[in-house]
């Protein structure tokens, strides 16, 4: 019913810039915080960003903070994270999801009902 597909990941340099998207279908966005959320194989989930639903707050884990931006556009039903000046330690399988609340109060993985199958992000030389 709910669908939602992330792409924009793949390989990249150090100091590169990626734009990840997230289009959900079978939902409308309007009322729930988006989040993304990252792994590395073998490791814990790692809440990445989150943006709020009416005032479009964002909240950033400290290790992407002045790097990653997160933007919605209700009206496509889409999620966006851009990411800059990417470093090895940002690679990882990138999920967005739906929350089950309205407002972020960070950039955590709880709450969380819908997730997207991920998209890989390879920072490489």
């Amino acid at each position: 019913q709910v669908q939602l597909v992330e792409s924009g990941g793949g390989l990249v340099q150090p100091g590169g810039s990626l734009r990840l998207s997230c289009v959900v279908s079978g939902f409308t966005l309007n009322d729930n915080a988006i989040a993304w959320i990252r792994q590395v194989p073998g490791k814990e989930r790692e809440g990445v960003s989150c943006i709020s639903s009416h005032d479009g707050s964002t909240y950033y884990a400290d290790s992407v903070k002045g790097r990653f931006t997160m933007s919605r556009d209700n009206g496509r039903n889409t999620a966006y994270l851009q990411m800059n000046n990417l470093q090895p330690e940002d690679t990882a399988v990138y999920y967005c999801a739906i929350a089950s609340y309205w407002y972020c109060t960070g950039p955590g993985t709880e709450g969380m009902y819908y997730w997207g199958k991920g998209t890989l992000v390879n920072v490489s030389s």
